[in-house]
């Protein structure tokens, strides 16, 4: 099948826009690359730190003609998703000796949970863990020692992180390694049926905390289709998993037999070896557009059009909120995952999931068929699924047809014609609406605003019953400069009730939504963000604003806005208290979300 034209516009004109950037970057990868070996270049003192715990494994080191694999992993006990990677190095180091090659942990990154800081003052240091995560990637890649690396993370800033450093050490090979999800507990629509319980006064405390623990139970990936499982389909359409890794449970048979494979394959695409495969020639333009894609096909979350846009950069690759949009209006929306279904990604797995997925959007042309990967040349490999027989794995084609049409469908037969994603433009500035899970009804709304300037303010005027009114909450001075760009999650469920009211109800803001956010119409990642310029900053409580996904509209439409002073808060507090003091640095420089609110890239 011939590629889609809309999809090869889109692609050509990443290419031009990115030309200049992209050529600059594959020289300096290229330069790097003809140095060889990295331990090639140590002296024997160099060496010899390097080396020196290395027990049996010391004279292959030495020699220098096995590959050395370098682990960067996040694993920490408190993330239930990376809870499993405790024992993947040693499962590494075994499983390189097995082919003659040698593995080090190299570092490890910080990882924190969303989950935990939901509302919370440690979400203002979200988005910036992204940032960190990269430089102590670049750390602990800077020993130089490294033929290629392995690495170890799936949630939310974790996974983009580890992809600006994988891409900055773009000469070197790179495999991610995932975990998997924790096996299905309370459902995802009972979890949120008894939020908005609570956030009503309908139920108490004891049966929320009843509700979250019997939902987040054990170890793995939280399983609604948030950031964290948006993280693991993307690194399949971009190449960098093994085909079929993503959502496998931790702790199975399959589950091992895929961490010893991708061990496997990181020894033999090294420069030693005859399948050279450096991240550099994976993450170029067709691989992104395929991401996006895929991000598109399963109503992926709004965090990635944030992430990808960095991760891009990293690359040399120069990303614009119409290339989501446009992409999006090429793409049919194939998957329903709670929050834009009842099913949980087990489920999706289950009906066919990514390997289906992946070859009906390459038989419709939807993607590029001919990017290069960690498994090999093309994409189609990743419409295949792993199996164990015997204890030996293999990989056979997955399913042709949905084993499940009420959760994954043929394009052809689509939820919806086009993606879950939409561009708004207007004299508020651009933002993006996630518009997969909201009722086409909602996707207009037109209602006075009430502005909050923090999530707390939201929630007093909730209980105090000033919001039971047709309304479009505004919550500024949330951008990356203001601080740290925080997800607004917690505000869900006191919206959704409104919602259920039947009030029309739409948030504008300047900071982020989760993933898991869905069914009320939420314009996020305004910019410019109000503390930088943007009109956001000048409305005022009863402002018309109109939120309109169908045309992708975002506007005051109460007329002198633009000659009011903006209003100047007292955001002292954002500057200090559980670790905010060490990241003004990260405030003063962080960019716009329209260029990934990047402070490395």
């Amino acid at each position: 099948m011939a590629l889609d034209h809309r999809i090869a516009t889109v692609t050509d004109r990443i290419v031009d826009r990115s030309r200049a950037a992209r050529g600059v970057y594959l020289d300096r990868m290229r330069r790097l690359a003809e140095d060889g070996p990295r331990r090639a270049h140590l002296s024997c003192g160099n060496q010899a730190h390097a080396y020196a715990a290395m027990g049996d494994d010391k004279d292959a080191l030495v020699a220098a003609r096995a590959p050395n694999l370098g682990i960067v992993t996040a694993y920490n006990d408190m993330l239930s998703a990376h809870q499993p990677f405790k024992d993947y190095p040693d499962r590494i180091k075994a499983a390189a000796r097995r082919v003659g090659a040698t593995a080090q942990v190299a570092g490890g990154v910080p990882a924190m949970c969303d989950g935990v800081t939901q509302g919370q003052v440690g979400m203002e240091l979200s988005l910036f863990s992204r940032d960190v995560i990269a430089l102590a990637t670049g750390v602990a890649l800077s020993h130089n020692t490294f033929d290629a690396a392995l690495y170890l993370g799936v949630c939310d800033k974790i996974v983009p992180g580890l992809v600006i450093a994988a891409a900055t050490f773009g000469y070197l090979p790179g495999l991610f390694v995932p975990a998997g999800p924790m096996v299905s507990g309370l459902p995802n629509d009972e979890k949120s049926r008894v939020r908005q319980q609570f956030a009503a006064g309908e139920v108490g405390r004891d049966k929320l905390m009843e509700a979250e623990m019997a939902s987040y139970h054990g170890p793995g990936t939280c399983t609604f289709y948030g950031t964290a499982n948006s993280n693991q389909m993307l690194m399949e359409f971009m190449g960098l998993h093994l085909p079929g890794a993503s959502f496998v449970n931790p702790g199975t048979p399959l589950r091992d037999a895929l961490t010893d494979a991708a061990t496997e394959r990181a020894a033999a695409i090294t420069a030693l070896g005859n399948a050279y495969t450096p991240v550099c020639d994976i993450l170029d333009e067709r691989a992104f557009v395929n991401g996006i894609v895929g991000l598109m096909a399963t109503g992926g979350s709004t965090n990635l059009v944030i992430h990808l846009v960095a991760m891009a950069r990293a690359a040399g690759v120069i990303l614009d909120c119409a290339d989501f949009a446009d992409i999006s209006a090429a793409t049919p929306l194939m998957a329903r995952v709670y929050p834009n279904g009842l099913a949980d990604v087990n489920h999706f797995h289950a009906a066919g999931g990514l390997a289906f997925l992946i070859g009906e959007l390459l038989d419709a042309g939807l993607l590029h068929p001919d990017t290069v990967t960690v498994a090999g040349q093309g994409l189609s490999l990743y419409a295949q699924e792993p199996t164990l027989q015997g204890g030996r794995l293999s990989w056979a084609d997955g399913p042709r047809a949905s084993l499940n049409d009420r959760i994954v469908r043929p394009v052809a037969d689509a939820f919806q014609p086009q993606g879950g994603l939409v561009e708004l433009t207007g004299n508020l500035g651009r933002g993006v609406m996630k518009v997969s899970a909201v009722d086409p009804a909602r996707h207009v709304i037109e209602a006075p605003a009430a502005i909050f300037h923090d999530q707390a303010a939201v929630k007093a005027a909730f209980q105090r019953g000033e919001l039971n009114r047709d309304v479009v909450v505004v919550v500024r001075f949330q951008g990356p400069k203001a601080n740290g760009m925080p997800e607004l999650h917690a505000l869900t469920p006191l919206l959704s009730v409104l919602q259920d009211r039947g009030h029309k109800v739409a948030l504008v803001t300047d900071g982020r939504m989760s993933g898991a956010s869905g069914k009320v119409p939420a314009a996020i990642h305004v910019a410019p963000e109000a503390l930088d310029g943007g009109l956001i900053a000048r409305l005022a409580d009863g402002d018309l604003v109109r939120v309109d996904a169908r045309a992708g509209r975002l506007e005051v439409l109460t007329p002198g806005v633009a000659d009011r002073a903006p209003a100047t808060p007292d955001l002292s507090a954002n500057a200090h208290g559980v670790g905010r003091e060490l990241f003004e640095i990260f405030r003063r420089t962080a960019g716009p979300a329209t260029e990934g609110a990047g402070v490395v890239v």
